[in-house]
Order: structure tokens, then C-alpha cells, then sequence
């Protein structure tokens, strides 16, 4: 796969989780919780956007490359939409930021390109589901009874994942055409995500401050997993040079620190992903709560 340090240990942070979730799931179906199937179309739609974000997929160029933007004004990935290209263009020559946030704002418009690669998936395991309810519509049974709910929760999904696009977006060209606000409550690109659809969620003021309170805990759970990221790079990039250099001893103790970082990196990725799992399925039910 050719993957950098960094994207093997989110990849096995991803896998770990999707293998908790569908061991859950097992429990679940024996004990015959699961009738709609609803559950096990979600984990197949999970491992879905796992593969094609780490190109295991079998097609070519599905790799979502995470490199960040570099000092030189470069960047060897593209963002695959002509609005978000103009943005990023429009940032790049702006002058109004620093280095370190034209890095933040990197991530920030890489973060918004996965959530509309993992919407497409979605979108086309709707319309399969659709084919196929289509195709048995004159025999109806209980397997397409089945199918349209499954179909039901899969267009609200949709929905919300739509809603996040559009609400990225937004932010995205306030931030390029104006610069970052200072007094901006969080930075990360997933927080100010869980945020924004939070406060548009069925929450009390209290629940809604308590909630803002576990964002901040997240967000700085998230910036010591990018410090992590960055020391398993660095020591990544040391022991491909030492093993150049042939001196074992200290091949011995860069092999040490490397295969460290990069456990405490894996460890730290999955936290990660299973709490913002949990915070985005409390969103969701809030979001539900609304609609009804």
C-alpha cells in the first residue's frame, strides 16, 4: 500500500474499532437483536469508507493521501473540487496566514474532502438499496419490507452528513476569505464539526454546556494524538537514516523509540475514533429528537 508511518497506525486504530463494533454486532444478532439488519449494513458501509480511504479497495487513486501543506507552497494532494481548489488558492495568496495556520487550514479543507468521499459511499449504497427494492417491487416480501427501512435510516444519514457539507463548507470560505478568528472556541476541524451540528441538536442549555466542556477534553485528546503523529514521522524519517549509517547500537535504540511512538500513536488514534464516535451518535439521536 505504500502507506507513511502515521496512516499505518490510523489504519490499524480503524480497523481495531470496525473489529469492536463488529464483535458487538455478534452479540447482538445471537441475540436476535438485529432483525432489520440495520446495524450490520452500517459496519458493511464502515468498512466501505476504511478501504477506499486507504486504497484497498482495488481501484486506483482511492487513497486519501493525509499529507499536510508544506512550507514551500506545495502539496502533493489534490482536493477534487473545483470550489475547494479555488478556496485553498484564494487562502494560499491572501497573506493573512501564518504558516502554521495555512497548515491547520490544510487540514481543515482535507478533513471536508473525506466527508464528501465518505457521502458519495453512502449515496451509492442508497441507490443499490433502491435498484433492489425497485426490482421486487411487484413480489414484495419481508426482506423488501426490511430494505426500506434500512433504506429509511440510510436517507437520514444522508441528510446529516449533508447538512455537515454544507455547514463545512460555509466555514471553510468564511475562514479563507477573512482568516481565522482568534476568539474562535475550537480549532480542530472534527470539533468545530460536532459543534456546529450540536448546537443545532435537541440539547438544553445545560446539556448543550456540558457538551462543550467534553469537546474541549476531545480536542486536546486530538492535538496529543497529532503530537504523537508528528514524533512517529520524525523518528520514522531517523531510522531510515541510521539504517544507512549500519551502526546497530544506535539502530537498536531508534527501532526502540520507533516501534514506542508508533503503539502510543495506534492506541492514541483508536481512543480518538471511538470518541468521536460516541459524540456523533449523541448528536445524531439529538438531531432525531428534532425531526420528530
Amino acid at each position: 500500500l505504500h502507506l507513511s508511518a502515521v496512516k499505518l497506525a490510523e489504519l490499524h486504530s480503524d480497523l481495531k474499532l470496525q473489529e469492536k463494533d463488529e464483535l458487538s454486532w455478534k452479540k447482538l444478532k445471537a441475540e436476535g437483536l438485529d432483525e432489520d439488519g440495520e446495524k450490520e449494513a452500517k459496519l458493511r458501509r464502515n468498512l466501505n469508507v476504511i478501504m477506499t480511504k486507504y486504497g484497498m479497495n482495488g481501484k486506483k487513486d482511492s487513497q486519501l493521501v493525509d499529507t499536510n501543506y508544506t512550507k514551500d507552497g506545495t502539496e502533493s494532494d489534490t482536493l477534487d473540487d473545483p470550489r475547494l481548489e479555488k478556496l485553498w488558492s484564494k487562502a494560499k495568496t491572501s497573506g493573512k496566514f501564518s504558516d502554521e495556520e495555512l497548515d491547520k487550514l490544510w487540514r481543515e479543507f482535507k478533513h471536508h474532502k473525506e466527508k464528501i468521499r465518505e457521502y458519495n459511499i453512502l449515496l451509492e449504497t442508497v441507490s443499490r438499496t433502491e435498484a433492489d427494492i425497485h426490482k421486487n417491487v411487484i413480489n414484495p416480501s419481508e426482506e423488501n419490507l426490511v430494505k426500506e427501512e434500512i433504506l429509511h435510516n440510510k436517507h437520514r444519514e444522508l441528510k446529516e452528513k449533508l447538512r455537515s457539507i454544507n455547514q463545512g463548507f460555509e466555514r471553510l470560505r468564511k475562514v479563507s476569505h477573512q482568516g481565522y478568528d482568534t476568539s474562535s472556541e475550537f480549532e480542530e476541524p472534527r470539533v468545530i464539526d460536532l459543534w456546529d451540528m450540536a448546537k443545532s441538536a435537541n440539547f438544553t442549555e445545560k446539556e448543550l454546556e456540558s457538551f462543550r466542556e467534553e469537546l474541549k477534553h476531545f480536542e486536546a485528546k486530538i492535538e496529543k494524538h497529532h503530537h504523537y503523529q508528528k514524533q512517529l514521522e520524525i523518528s520514522h524519517q531517523k531510522l531510515k537514516h541510521v539504517e544507512e549509517t549500519g551502526d546497530k547500537d544506535h539502530l537498536n535504540r531508534n527501532k526502540e523509540k520507533y516501534a514506542m511512538l508508533q503503539e502510543k500513536t495506534k492506541e492514541l488514534g483508536y481512543k480518538v475514533k471511538k470518541h468521536l464516535q460516541d459524540l456523533s451518535s449523541r448528536i445524531s439521536q439529538g438531531l432525531q429528537h428534532n425531526e420528530l
